[in-house]
């Protein structure tokens, strides 16, 4: 509903030239809270006091805090870029997207204890040596892990001058354990000292064959132990270098650009790359999520007003809205042709997926969800074209026996899990024999009327997304009934193979392939294994239902009605068949004479 001072607004923009510049939103004491700019004043500003409808929530409470605005008329959407960039720095508004820098210097720290540990320090402090600074914090984090891996470093507190037993990491060869002994103070430091060495000069093939030149020295000297250490030190070396080759980009620098999102909130991860090596990642939390585009529009101007290393290649999932202007703007900042990669095959498609898992899986530690099931759901938006994550996905199957006991099941995954409490049966009503087409109509049919009707709680939420059991055939008779309804929710459908297992997705185009994508494979395949069984389960206990009550209405004096409260009471047949006149009669409506012919038809059967 717009109000009074919304209309005022709204007003006031249509007042506003088509002309490009920029707008600031202020709130009554005149603090600005949001600064944007616009191709065209008065087609923009007009969008934020209509219906609020399409708006995010964030949007939503920004419109609500507005009391007036000013503009700046600029001569080209270029200009009214550069100026909105350069005011919302100044200004830091509430409502823009602000990447805070808090970053401090990290440093790796070699203690001066007897025996030496290899540290993270936040700062200077304790004795010992210092390397550094770095300026990220996961490059320490990344390098003092590795070091102590690779040289079999331990990572406790305990003290070494006493025994001790040692924990898992030395059974499975990550420490030489000198809690136990198992090393000498010695050979220890020297370890240490090497993984200092290591540190300052890189895996590099000169230092592998110095120390196959020590290892084979020390082998003539009959000193086997310390060959053997050598030995060991060299192949983690061997086995890190190819493990480092599998994180590379095959160009020298660019950064990698990839989000992920449930509901309004994203989270964008950037790998770092350098010398074609992965150097440095980041990620950011963005409230108020809409779309990938506007999200990177103004999520990029800030990163990078903000990191002066602007490289020529930018990697990203999806093109920013304005992706020209932005580069544009970005080869004038760094004075270097800057552009926008949206790769579609090979390694660099490998990087963006693997940026795209980082972001799932800091998401997932924000929302509690796991990083995979985050990972699937924004794999499975991607393959499905849609502008948004789908949180809430209903799946429909039909299940029957050559056209009896025709039946419908509705399943929900909500945030990529099943929801159980929002499943729903529906028994197929109007007509008998094999029409599957017509089963799904109807299922759907009656689901959005209820949804229309507000009655059913359970029929309350539209999902996001629709999945059926089925192919083109199904989705056609669906979209009728969702145009019917006046319903915009996609629609897919779920093949699959000969041997009933998920082959690709249905659509108008022709069938999508899944299964090079592997998580959304996965979570398909879940979504179409779970319909089934849901349907296929009811579908056989109303069979089976029908069945017993078909047996009971055999015995004279028992009608449905009767065959149901005595099913409703024993629940199986084989405990009415075991039941006692007396235990017979206790039912609701059945009278002794009937009670006896069912306790005479089943003790004459058993004969």
């Amino acid at each position: 509903m717009i109000n009074e001072k919304q209309k005022e607004l709204k007003s006031a923009a249509n007042r506003l030239p088509t002309t490009p510049g920029v707008y600031i939103m202020k709130d009554k004491s005149g603090k600005i809270i949001y600064i944007g700019k616009a191709k065209a004043l008065k087609n923009r500003v007009t969008q934020y006091f209509g219906s609020g409808n399409n708006h995010t929530e964030k949007v939503r409470q920004m419109v609500m805090n507005v009391d007036h605005f000013e503009t700046i008329l600029c001569d080209s959407e270029f200009e009214a870029l550069i100026l909105e960039n350069s005011l919302i720095k100044q200004n830091q508004p509430k409502y823009n997207i602000l990447l805070k820098d808090d970053k401090g210097y990290h440093y790796i720290h070699i203690t001066d204890d007897r025996w030496k540990r290899i540290e993270t320090a936040m700062q200077l402090g304790e004795k010992g040596e210092y390397i550094g600074p770095y300026y990220s914090a996961f490059v320490v984090r990344d390098t003092v892990e590795t070091v102590r891996r690779t040289f079999r470093l331990p990572d406790c507190n305990r003290n070494f001058d006493t025994p001790s037993k040692p924990c898992l990491n030395y059974h499975i060869g990550l420490c030489e354990a000198p809690c136990k002994g198992k090393i000498s103070l010695y050979d220890y430091n020297e370890t240490v000292n090497a993984a200092r060495d290591f540190i300052k000069k890189g895996n590099s093939e000169e230092m592998i064959n110095s120390l196959s030149k020590r290892m084979e020295q020390a082998a003539e000297n009959l000193e086997f132990e310390l060959a053997a250490r050598l030995r060991d030190r060299i192949t983690a070396m061997r086995k890190l270098k190819e493990k480092q080759k599998v994180v590379m980009a095959p160009y020298p620098r660019e950064d990698v650009f990839a989000c992920a999102a449930i509901g309004e909130t994203a989270c964008v991860s950037v790998l770092i790359f350098k010398d074609s090596r992965l150097s440095d990642k980041q990620h950011y939390f963005i409230d108020g999520f809409s779309d990938k585009p506007s999200l990177y529009a103004e999520f990029l101007q800030q990163y990078y007003e903000t990191h002066s290393d602007i490289p020529p290649r930018i990697v990203i999932d999806e093109s920013p809205e304005n992706e020209e202007l932005l580069e544009q703007w970005l080869s004038e900042k760094s004075g270097k042709k800057s552009n926008f990669i949206l790769p579609e095959r090979g390694v660099q498609r490998e990087l963006v997926a693997m940026c795209r898992d980082n972001a799932a899986q800091n998401l997932s530690m924000k929302t509690e969800r796991s990083g995979r099931e985050m990972a699937a759901l924004n794999e499975l938006a991607e393959l499905l074209g849609m502008k948004n994550v789908p949180r809430y996905i209903e799946s429909y199957d039909i299940s029957h026996t050559a056209g009896q006991e025709n039946v419908g099941g509705m399943i929900v995954f909500k945030d990529g899990r099943p929801f159980k409490a929002a499943y729903k049966r529906f028994k197929i009503k109007g007509f008998v024999g094999q029409d599957d087409y017509a089963s799904m109509a109807q299922v759907l049919d009656r689901r959005f009327t209820e949804y229309e009707n507000g009655e059913d709680e359970g029929f309350g939420h539209l999902p996001d997304l629709i999945l059926l059991d089925g192919g083109k055939g199904q989705l056609s008779a669906v979209r009728e009934v969702l145009s019917r309804h006046n319903i915009s929710v996609p629609v897919f459908g779920m093949v699959k193979d000969s041997k009933h297992r998920t082959r690709a997705i249905a659509c108008d185009g022709g069938d999508i392939s899944i299964k090079q994508n592997r998580r959304a494979f996965t979570l398909v395949t879940a979504i179409q294994d779970e319909v089934h069984r849901f349907a296929i389960t009811y579908h056989r206990q109303k069979r089976s239902k029908n069945m017993l009550s078909g047996e009971l209405l055999s015995i004279e004096g028992v009608g449905k009605s009767r065959a149901n409260a005595l099913l409703k009471h024993f629940k199986t047949i084989k405990k009415i068949r075991e039941a006692s006149v007396e235990e017979l009669t206790a039912v609701k409506g059945v009278t002794k004479p009937c009670a006896e012919a069912i306790y005479n038809f089943y003790r004459c059967n058993d004969k």
